[in-house]
């Protein structure tokens, strides 16, 4: 008999496991902190890369449902300065490579693609220990206990199933995003539709800048990023969303005003995300009974456009592993951390680069001479 597998997490990594072992007849459970899938918002545009994201959803079977939520014209990129010169403005080639998708669409696929009965919701862990020969016993918020021969921990950057493997914990960046949103962007919001473009938009200087991406619905999603200590961020009131937006503009007090207006005509919260990572190289020795993926096995910045692609493909592989190795669990969980390890830090490595040139002294032109050793099929 095949061993059910306990997931822990129902983000895109742990739902492509399950859709996996799914495919390949193995049961499996999620237990998801969330009451359900409309808890929260589930953030914005993400390109999935045709090298590990696209591999992942091919092994999952919904390649042609995966085509359907594609938007096009959202692999567009401009980049400016923050006097509002444009150096870069590329339409989407449309070459397929790296489609821009909606998380929530993307995350919606995967849960429509699961048996009913697959994700236990408003499960929050509050406990996890081993209790022998490979198995683990998870304590629930509500006093519930259940015990697994087979845990993955896919439960995000602060998981509670890390520190059976590892007693590594993420640390502070240096930098901290602010999100908003603009909606009904090109009638309400026709300056910073400009200043977007069709697709993604980097604008850039030393220490600061924004990242932003047109949305399907025709929003503008909008990273204000800032180099700052965590304690100034955590110093704000961000609920005081006058008070906050005048901090913000202040923060760009030399950028040309085209780029106040991103700030100061944002609709609704203003959202502040701290940006933390685990060690380049993390990783762990083989412990029974138990793996991590996605964020929980090597969060980092997002600077590599790698997060979401690698829990994908994290799931994708670990699932492919255990439907290889059928009544040798430890033989697929040591094949799947082997080929996760050096993928993991390889991209860790990239994400904490692109994080230091796009904002360094130079900025955007670190990022400009990046794009062109890309293209020249150079390593950045």
């Amino acid at each position: 008999m095949k061993t059910p597998v306990t997931i822990v997490g129902g983000g895109l990594g742990g739902l492509t496991l399950a859709r996996v072992l799914h495919v390949h007849g193995i049961p499996a459970t999620i237990y998801e902190l969330d009451a359900s899938p409309e808890a929260r918002t589930q953030g914005g545009m993400l390109d999935i890369h045709d090298y590990n994201g696209q591999v992942a959803i091919r092994a999952a079977g919904l390649f042609d449902e995966f085509q359907k939520i594609i938007h096009p014209g959202g692999e567009a990129t401009r980049i400016l300065d923050k006097h509002g010169t444009v150096h870069t403005d590329e339409a989407d080639e449309g070459d397929g490579t790296r489609p821009e998708v909606d998380r929530g669409q993307l995350r919606r696929m995967l849960l429509d693609s699961l048996p009913d009965d697959t994700i236990r919701w408003g499960s929050k862990v509050t406990a996890v220990r081993g209790v022998g020969e490979g198995r683990h016993e998870l304590t629930f918020a509500d006093g519930s206990t259940h015990t697994t021969g087979l845990l993955v921990g896919a439960d995000g950057a602060w998981s509670r199933i890390r520190p059976l493997l590892s007693a590594a914990t993420p640390a502070y960046a240096g930098m901290s995003f602010v999100e908003v949103d603009l909606h009904d962007a090109d009638v309400r919001h026709p300056g910073p539709s400009r200043t977007l473009g069709a697709g993604m938009l980097f604008a850039l200087g030393p220490g600061n800048g924004f990242l932003a991406h047109r949305e399907t619905g025709g929003s503008l999603h909008i990273y204000i990023a800032l180099e700052k200590p965590a304690e100034w961020v955590e110093s704000i009131d961000f609920t005081d969303t006058a008070k906050a937006k005048a901090l913000l503009v202040d923060e760009f007090h030399d950028w040309a005003p085209e780029f106040h207006a991103l700030i100061t005509e944002a609709d609704g919260a203003l959202i502040p995300r701290t940006i933390h990572a685990l060690p380049i190289e993390h990783r762990w020795d083989r412990v029974p009974g138990v793996t991590l993926l996605g964020d929980a096995a090597h969060v980092m910045s997002p600077f590599a456009g790698e997060g979401a692609n690698l829990a994908m493909l994290d799931g994708a592989e670990l699932g492919e592993a255990l439907a290889a190795h059928p009544g040798d669990t430890e033989k697929a969980l040591h094949a799947y951390e082997m080929k996760l390890f050096p993928r993991s830090a390889e991209a860790a490595a990239e994400a904490a680069r692109n994080l230091e040139l796009c904002f360094d002294a130079d900025a955007p032109q670190s990022l400009l001479d990046q794009f062109a050793a890309y293209e020249n099929g150079q390593p950045g």
